[in-house]
């Protein structure tokens, strides 16, 4: 097999970024950054309902097996380069195309600490909230990892909901960054785990404002379809 392309997903266009995705929250934070950016790009999608990211040629763009991966054939020094973690690939389209993280240096900073509270705990919190809410419930007797990640989740919610009182965006009123492209589709991923009325996300009124508004952009929703489930 070719290290660089797997032969289970060829590429049709080997010249441009390859992505390896679902449509999932992190898989919609790429999928949302190559449209928004309008880099060129081919997109395969990783089952991970059939067992996809286990593929030995999946494994070989990442070793722990998860979604998103991508391939830029027109990397740093026109190498190519292999992508794992949805926040680092983040990092490098937005400083690829000089898009999406501020310039000044401290207003980055800034945006980075937010995407990172997105990494470390929105999706993290919100993903386990989910899974007990919604796929384990009848598995388990014991409530107690119910209770922790529903507390969590509205306790990051609030956290959110108090940054966006004075600003449209997670960095201000006029500056969309990759902070927002991490954090909206996990916001949108309670819907999937329909678990609103738990959380009670309508009193988080700014929260639900955002997530509108991030949603209503054309090319966010054209990214947010790449690789449907």
């Amino acid at each position: 097999m070719s290290m660089l392309f797997p032969s289970r997903w060829p590429a049709t266009r080997p010249d441009i970024i390859q992505l390896y995705s679902l449509a999932t929250p992190n898989g919609q934070k790429v999928g949302i950054m190559l449209e928004e950016t309008g880099l060129e790009y081919e997109a395969h999608k990783i089952d991970i309902m059939a067992g996809d990211q286990f593929d030995e040629e999946f494994k070989q763009l990442n070793p722990n097996s998860k979604i998103p991966a991508l391939i830029d054939p027109n990397g740093p020094s026109g190498q190519s380069i292999t992508f794992m973690e949805s926040g680092a690939i983040l990092m490098y389209l937005a400083e690829k195309t000089g898009r999406f993280l501020p310039s000044d240096p401290a207003r980055r900073w800034e945006t980075i600490q937010w995407l990172f509270l997105q990494v470390a705990h929105v999706g993290p919190m919100f993903g386990q909230f989910g899974h007990f809410f919604k796929f384990a419930r009848e598995k388990t007797s014991d409530s107690y990892a119910l209770e922790r990640y529903t507390a969590e989740a509205k306790r990051i919610l609030t956290v959110l909901d108090q940054r966006l009182q004075t600003r449209e965006w997670i960095m201000g009123d006029d500056e969309m960054t990759i902070a927002d492209i991490a954090i909206a589709p996990w916001i949108k991923a309670l819907d999937f785990y329909e678990g609103h009325e738990t959380l009670g996300t309508e009193s988080f009124t700014q929260v639900i404002r955002y997530r509108d508004q991030f949603y209503a952009r054309p090319n966010v929703q054209k990214g947010a379809a790449v690789c449907s489930l």
